[in-house]
């Protein structure tokens, strides 16, 4: 089911905005597939570099963590976000997941296990009831619990992720404020006199993503990249296009 601000969304980005080259290049000269959107809170203004892509659903990966927070936050799963997610000792692959973990402390570093050992205590049941409530993507989960997000039958393009952060942005989520609020906090990665931008990225299925909202005194704009990301080395190019993007745009 398509909601009607989307679809509002959709027509805009079809009818008034062409694809814009500017953006376009940052692609190219890095030989890069992909696109980047910005979107004002309005969505009168939107800027998008492959249209066709940016309608393309795709495996959301660990950009997910921004609902599934949300989700393990409303269902209990945890009491606060501080509540202390113990590590089984065995090794996730990577050092900054060797450890024991809150949802502060796993989201900025996107840590697979924690989400996954969350993932067991909300249940596919309630993952069904919560992609309906948010209009998650595609909201299909399949069988697999820890991983639907990661390499499974969830799915989700830029344009949806966009309208997925502006209903947060917005607190227009049927979900507890406290929850929502704590959500936005744990996705802050930079603030300073001029702005605050809240953020996450994800990489699966050779997609890299980087998802989030810029706040300025007196507008918040919105974006979603995502790039074809088949080797890790390509990651820092998920923030250096999108903080270019912006820049273009005169937003930062």
């Amino acid at each position: 089911m398509i909601h009607k601000s989307f679809l509002i969304f959709f027509l805009l980005a079809n009818f008034l905005f062409a694809e814009d080259l500017e953006l376009k290049k940052l692609f190219d000269k890095r030989a890069l597939t992909g696109t980047v959107v910005i979107s004002s809170l309005d969505n009168k203004t939107v800027f998008i570099s492959d249209d066709k892509r940016a309608k393309e659903q795709l495996t959301p990966a660990s950009t997910f963590k921004i609902a599934n927070t949300l989700i393990a936050l409303e269902e209990k799963a945890v009491k606060d976000e501080l509540e202390i997610i113990k590590w089984d000792g065995k090794d996730k692959g990577w050092k900054p997941w060797n450890q024991d973990h809150s949802i502060k402390s796993g989201f900025p570093v996107s840590c697979v296990w924690c989400y996954q050992e969350l993932a067991k205590r909300v249940g596919l049941d309630k993952y069904h009831q919560h992609l309906k409530q948010l209009n998650y993507g595609n909201m299909q989960t399949g069988g697999n619990l820890t991983r639907f997000w990661l390499d499974g039958d969830l799915k989700i393009s830029a344009l949806e992720q966009i309208e997925f952060l502006q209903k947060l942005y917005k607190n227009d989520l049927p979900y507890k404020q406290r929850n929502l609020d704590k959500t936005k906090d744990v996705m802050i990665v930079e603030s300073n006199d001029n702005y605050t931008i809240r953020v996450k990225t994800g990489w699966a299925m050779k997609i890299g993503w980087y998802v989030g909202y810029i706040e300025l005194k007196n507008k918040t704009w919105f974006f979603a990249m995502n790039m074809n990301m088949p080797e890790l080395s390509q990651a820092k190019y998920r923030k250096e296009i999108t903080m270019e993007a912006l820049k273009i745009k005169g937003i930062i």
